[in-house]
């Protein structure tokens, strides 16, 4: 799938990108290709970044609050500065942790800097991630349900509701999180790249009917309070080793 170049000039602009992978519904191999008529998918992209030294030093800021969105076609991009992006990862971030998780080939690049944030990765789990990951499920829940008709749906997705009287690609949203935020949990590893993919396709082609959607993620709940309370995982990062992770990344990158 090769990335138009203008889009890698707009991500790389004032900054040197030490991570690139894909994320959403290509990273869960759930994408749905644009000639399905049933396909409301964006191609989306992460891209952790480095600005240049000046940045860091002047007056300067990266982007609202340390984030660019890029938008163009049908590319979804969202670039984040690196500390923003380790203080994401130390919160739980269900998005930015499935960066440390891809499988291999979804990674596009990835510099020495950024390969040593994806080494580190155990640093970032902990029993905290529970509260993120129920957290951006029942946001899911809520939309789902409540916001069928908003004006940033485009018009696929919006017949799609008034076919089967949710969001179903939503419901398939809310159904991977409780099972990622679950595993996470038990395992202490994020499976990001999905073997559940061809059920979880079924509730975005609302192949499942409400009730059904709504049966499972009760039972989703169920599970990931059980997993949360049972887990042996830390209860929340050494933010010191985090800290010194940062320092470290930056020293690498600037050849201090």
């Amino acid at each position: 799938m090769k990335i138009p170049n203008e889009i890698i000039e707009k991500m790389s602009e004032g900054c040197d990108p030490i991570i690139l992978g894909y994320r959403g519904s290509i990273a869960h191999g759930m994408y749905v290709p644009p000639k399905n008529p049933t396909s409301i998918d964006d191609k989306d992209l992460m891209c952790i970044c480095i600005p240049e030294l000046n940045h860091y030093f002047g007056l300067n800021n990266f982007g609202s609050g340390g984030t660019k969105e890029i938008k163009e076609k049908e590319w979804d991009i969202v670039v984040y500065e690196v500390r923003k992006f380790i203080h994401l990862l130390s919160q739980g971030n269900p998005n930015v942790l499935s960066m440390l998780w891809l499988a291999q080939n979804y990674y596009i690049q990835v510099s020495e800097a950024g390969s040593l944030i994806i080494q580190n990765r155990n640093l970032f789990v902990g029993k905290h991630v529970y509260h993120s990951f129920v957290g951006y499920a029942h946001s899911q829940l809520h939309r789902m349900t409540h916001n069928a008709f908003q004006g940033h749906m485009g018009e696929k997705r919006r017949a799609l509701v008034e076919k089967f009287g949710y969001d179903t690609k939503n419901a398939a949203h809310l159904i991977r999180l409780l099972r990622m935020g679950t595993e996470f949990l038990v395992e202490g590893e994020l499976h990001v790249l999905r073997e559940d993919a061809k059920q979880l396709l079924e509730i975005k082609r609302g192949e499942w009917t409400l009730d059904e959607v709504l049966q499972e993620a009760d039972r989703g709940f169920k599970m990931a309070e059980e997993s949360y309370i049972r887990s042996n995982l830390p209860n929340n990062v050494d933010k010191e080793k985090v800290n010194d992770l940062c320092v470290e990344v930056m020293r690498i990158h600037f050849y201090i």
